[in-house]
């Protein structure tokens, strides 16, 4: 596969089917921030973090893959004459959408009770969370905006929704393995 076809020099890329649209097209920044996401996740993953959040995080990539790939389908070309679906992988699901609520439980279960909105930051890698965590909702308003326009499954927004919420928690318990304070916002009230 050659890295480069010159095709889009002018502006314009290719969908999964073939339809030519802008590169400003609200698809290609709905697929294209939820590729920025998966970096994002790439990088928390290579931090110094437990066993299980890299396999968790590696198993949301994959799924990550396939969001990006049903955004990057044209609905018009998204299925064949002969009616099956051109895109030959699963679909986001619940129990996609249970295993991160089940994380999130889980993660949950051994944090201080949330009193306050949170600062970001506090250790590199919790950063890396908050910002993840943004480019989450980023790739959610872009995919509702999508979805006004050109429907597609269900699933994939409550996944992304689902996500940031995951991402958020996780950036509470890296703060806590990591035995970073966290810093609660305290509105300063004007005299």
């Amino acid at each position: 596969m050659k890295i480069y076809t010159k095709t889009g020099d002018k502006g314009t890329t290719s969908l999964f089917g073939g339809t030519r649209v802008a590169k400003h097209h609200i698809r290609i920044d709905a697929y294209g921030t939820i590729d920025e996401l998966n970096s994002w996740l790439g990088l928390i993953r290579d931090q110094e973090i437990d066993t299980h959040t890299q396999e968790i995080l590696t198993i949301i990539q994959v799924k990550l893959f396939t969001i990006g790939a049903i955004l990057a389908t044209d609905p018009k070309k998204a299925v064949l004459k002969n009616g099956e679906k051109r895109l030959n992988i699963s679909e986001i699901d619940q129990t996609d959408i249970d295993l991160l609520e089940k994380e999130i439980d889980t993660m949950n279960e051994f944090l201080p009770k949330m009193t306050h909105f949170i600062l970001p930051g506090g250790h590199q890698t919790v950063s890396y969370c908050h910002i993840a965590r943004t480019v989450c909702r980023r790739a959610e308003r872009q995919a509702v905006h999508l979805y006004k326009k050109n429907p597609f499954e269900d699933n994939v927004i409550a996944y992304i929704n689902r996500l940031s919420d995951y991402l958020f928690v996780l950036a509470r318990k890296l703060s806590k393995d990591l035995k970073v304070k966290e810093i609660n916002w305290i509105p300063s009230k004007k005299h």
